[in-house]
């Protein structure tokens, strides 16, 4: 028995799950890894060669790896517990005309529940993912923390973890860079690991066409919702479009219309299949609802407090106060923000912490005068 303990490493079979793996085995824990198949691309309607954390190709890379360090390795199947959360979830979101993060959820309530579930049944203190974050400690409570590779930070995805997941949760990667990854696998002697790709797919839309997913998951919604109207603010029908469920806040390319300059999705009417299209202008938004919350640096904070919100995983962030809202958080930001998309995931922070986040429920009024 390892005077570490006992952890159990999420392993898909890529190169950030399998160094974290080799890490700790290294570092002297008593490692078990874990690979969970979330999907198969059969159920997706894609004719791509089914490749990324499901395939067959990346189950073997998960478990040769653990053949050869001498570490015991699973395989536990829970498409049936994701596909009726994150799938139904997805497709929900969408029919709803709001943009989902299906990542986010699965995080939260699938790939977490799934590991803590298997890390009691096989004794494990810990468990361990090769998410690019940070697990630090303040006031007898965890928060993420961005990593310091911040090109590849992975805080935003995670703000949905509750205490008890925290608390039981190791992320090796945090410190180090991609490339410095890279190096770790290299130097363990795996060099064709060290050059693998890396997948920016949802795992259940392999050619990224969410569009396409949805046709196949709902067979007579294309023949539904076709012919509905754009309209502008006014009101106005400047055109007809394919359906709102294909279209989201912000989108510019593919509308099929031309105006003779830039238009934007700026609202989604899912009751009367109506898209708003309007200048980029139109986009600005001066503060957000947002629902589901979960804190996490404080337990509670006071109205007004000064974070930094992230309203999509690339995004840089814009400064805002944070006001408590009937068990919801109202945003105002500092300046105006373009592109606030019910559905997506919100994330608070103060400096490099995560204070919290939660799913923006909408936008409040136009900044514009």
């Amino acid at each position: 028995m390892s005077k570490l303990g006992k952890v159990l490493v999420a392993m898909s079979g890529g190169i950030d799950s399998t160094v974290t793996a080799m890490m700790l085995h290294e570092e002297g824990y008593e490692v078990i890894g874990i690979t969970m198949k979330t999907w198969d691309y059969a159920n997706s309607g894609s004719s791509k060669k089914e490749t990324g954390c499901c395939s067959l190709d990346s189950i073997n890379d998960a478990r040769q790896v653990a053949v050869n360090m001498g570490f015991h390795h699973f395989i536990i199947d829970i498409r049936e517990e994701f596909g009726d959360y994150v799938i139904d979830n997805f497709v929900n979101e969408y029919m709803a005309g709001r943009t989902p993060n299906p990542c986010v959820l699965c995080n939260t309530h699938i790939k977490w529940n799934a590991l803590l579930k298997r890390a009691d049944a096989l004794d494990c203190e810990f468990i361990a993912t090769g998410h690019y974050a940070i697990i630090n400690e303040a006031n007898d409570r965890k928060f993420i923390s961005k990593s310091a590779d911040l090109n590849k930070d992975q805080s935003y995805v995670l703000w949905g973890l509750s205490q008890e997941c925290l608390n039981r949760s190791r992320f090796p990667l945090g410190h180090y860079t991609k490339p410095e990854v890279r190096q770790f696998a290299f130097d363990f002697g795996y060099e064709e690991l060290s050059k693998k790709a890396e997948s920016y797919e949802i795992c259940f839309v392999p050619d990224n066409d969410y569009r396409s997913f949805l046709k196949h998951r709902i067979p007579e919604l294309e023949t539904q919702v076709a012919g509905g109207d754009f309209v502008n603010s006014r009101g106005e029908i400047i055109g007809k479009h394919q359906g709102y469920p294909f279209y989201t806040i912000g989108q510019r390319k593919g509308l099929g219309v031309a105006f003779g300059h830039p238009m934007f999705v700026t609202e989604i009417r899912p009751d009367t299949n109506t898209v708003v299209l309007g200048l980029e202008d139109e986009l600005i938004r001066n503060g957000m609802i947002v629902g589901q919350p979960n804190l996490m640096k404080y337990a509670t904070f006071e109205d007004g407090m000064e974070v930094v919100a992230k309203i999509r995983y690339k995004d840089a962030g814009a400064m805002g106060r944070m006001y408590n809202e009937n068990g919801k958080i109202r945003v105002e930001f500092d300046a105006n923000v373009k592109g606030v998309a019910p559905g997506q995931s919100a994330v608070f922070y103060e400096n490099d912490d995560v204070v919290g986040g939660g799913i923006i429920y909408g936008s409040l009024n136009s900044g514009l005068s």
